[in-house]
């Protein structure tokens, strides 16, 4: 059985194309959530990878939208591998762990994808140091009302909520 994955990272963006995309691959059957790659609370991968049995193959349309990083993509592929469950990504012709171009493939991939991930947190830290140096950053907006607390403690609140 061909079992799609599917994933994006805010509530904003849409899964169709992905979604679309596993099904014509031949997807029998296709878990999606919108989570953060980055969350280890991915609830849509676990029914997935609990999901899948021996002879089946997992589909996602590119590698970022499965692993977190490269430890992240060997151990989910050695659970599915240990199981008997391939793994192939759509847009990404040949990165396939039924063959063995494709592991090969999959190995340069995953490099690339975890390199880019650590670029790109590299460019942002530097971006907030610079602004920051600038004066220009000043961190995230208050959630709290600052005046909304004052008359909390004013009526007779504290802090431990008593």
């Amino acid at each position: 059985m061909l079992v799609g994955y599917a994933r994006v990272s805010t509530e904003d963006q849409d899964l169709t194309i992905q979604v679309d995309g596993l099904a014509a691959a031949g997807c029998e059957k296709v878990f999606s959530e919108k989570r953060s790659g980055t969350s280890t609370d991915r609830q849509a991968l676990q029914a997935c990878l609990e999901f899948v049995r021996d002879g089946d193959v997992l589909l996602v349309t590119r590698l970022d939208r499965f692993a977190r990083s490269m430890a992240d993509l060997h151990s989910m592929l050695s659970t599915l591998s240990e199981r008997g469950v391939g793994f192939r990504c759509v847009d990404q012709a040949g990165v396939d762990t039924t063959t063995t171009h494709g592991k090969l493939l999959l190995g340069i991939l995953g490099s690339v994808a975890e390199f880019e991930t650590r670029l790109r947190a590299e460019r942002q830290r530097e971006g907030i140091d610079r602004a920051k140096a600038n004066g220009v950053y000043k961190g995230k907006r208050a959630t709290i009302d600052a005046q909304r607390v004052r008359e909390m403690l004013a009526d007779g609140a504290n802090l431990r909520g008593d």
